[in-house]
């Protein structure tokens, strides 16, 4: 009797939302790699292809007990799928507390250029600031913000000498305490995690790649991602996201630093090395340079690409509406 057939015998149950593979992803940016440019390409996407951004208030801790990184994974894996999770933090293993091992991606960049970009962004900000009359960390002392480059490095500040200059490798490493202590060890296991646990790692010198590639593996999130970057009017914003009053540190300075981070550049070579390859396979070019001689090789280029904008500053989500209203 018709009158009593229902939705489902005419129909079935109705379709389940067919999720993306993977649908699970964690960028868990390194600080002064372009990740504030990543974010602001992301709520574009994130809006347009209909996936789950999730971002995180929390800027200066990227180190976690036990029962944070739970807690964490907890709040993470049960995030609206697909989702793409995001934040500075140290490479979290989700399958040892019982999670769902998400993806990973990230970018580095060369260690050196790094580090200067985050001490003279940490003083004097970006042009923004500039613009806007505001001096970065309000609480650092004067003598402290105006700290010749050259007398950091070559008096051994702690702030231009390890442990604080090993930084990058802790994000692949993880959480254990060992992955802070520059060393074999620590970069050994990063080096297992970016081949186990991440799908792509990227170098920020050649960002348009990185983002090619991204499109592919990941289409889901990142489709049209090179047409929005290259976009005037998101070139125009970037250019507001240059560290001021940069200067490049002495020779000699450079050579120190280069020695006390020499893990970090192994790591750095070692990643660079996978990168180029992995675009070999996919028929992109890598236009290597020689390198020049030592100590221009580290002072920055005009060609790097832009400096990301600070992850404390959420007023560029009203620069995105008004850029990318169609």
């Amino acid at each position: 009797f018709v009158g009593n057939s229902t939705y489902l015998d005419d129909h079935g149950p109705p379709p389940q939302k067919v999720l993306p593979f993977p649908s699970q992803v964690v960028y868990n940016r390194v600080g002064k790699c372009g990740s504030r440019t990543v974010v602001l390409l992301l709520r574009i996407l994130s809006e347009k292809h209909g996936f789950n951004l999730v971002t995180s208030d929390i800027h200066n801790k990227t180190r976690l007990t036990k029962s944070e990184q739970m807690e964490l994974i907890k709040n993470i894996s049960t995030a609206e799928q697909p989702y793409l999770f995001t934040r500075h933090v140290h490479f979290l293993n989700f399958s040892r507390f019982g999670g769902d091992q998400p993806v990973y991606i990230n970018i580095i960049r060369d260690p050196v250029n790094r580090f200067l970009s985050n001490y003279f962004f940490r003083r004097f900000g970006d042009w923004r600031g500039e613009q806007n009359h505001m001096i970065r960390t309000p609480s650092m002392r004067q003598e402290e913000r105006y700290l010749d480059i050259n007398v950091c490095i070559l008096e051994n500040y702690p702030e231009c000498s390890n442990p604080r200059l090993f930084y990058i490798i802790p994000y692949f490493c993880g959480q254990h305490p060992r992955c802070r202590e520059p060393g074999e060890w620590a970069l050994e296991r990063a080096k297992l995690n970016v081949n186990e646990n991440f799908l792509l790692v990227g170098i920020l010198e050649e960002l348009e790649d990185v983002l090619l590639l991204l499109e592919r593996f990941l289409p889901h999130y990142f489709k049209d991602v090179l047409s929005i970057y290259k976009n005037p009017e998101h070139r125009k914003l970037g250019n507001l996201t240059v560290t001021v009053k940069k200067t490049v540190p002495s020779p000699e300075a450079i050579q120190i630093l280069y020695q006390r981070m020499r893990y970090e550049y192994e790591f750095y070579y070692y990643v660079k090395e996978q990168f180029h390859l992995l675009k070999r396979k996919f028929g992109l070019k890598s236009h290597v340079r020689k390198p020049r001689p030592r100590p221009e090789f580290f002072i920055p280029s005009p060609l790097e690409t832009e400096e990301p904008i600070d992850d404390e500053e959420e007023d560029d989500e009203k620069w995105l509406e008004d850029i990318y209203k169609r």
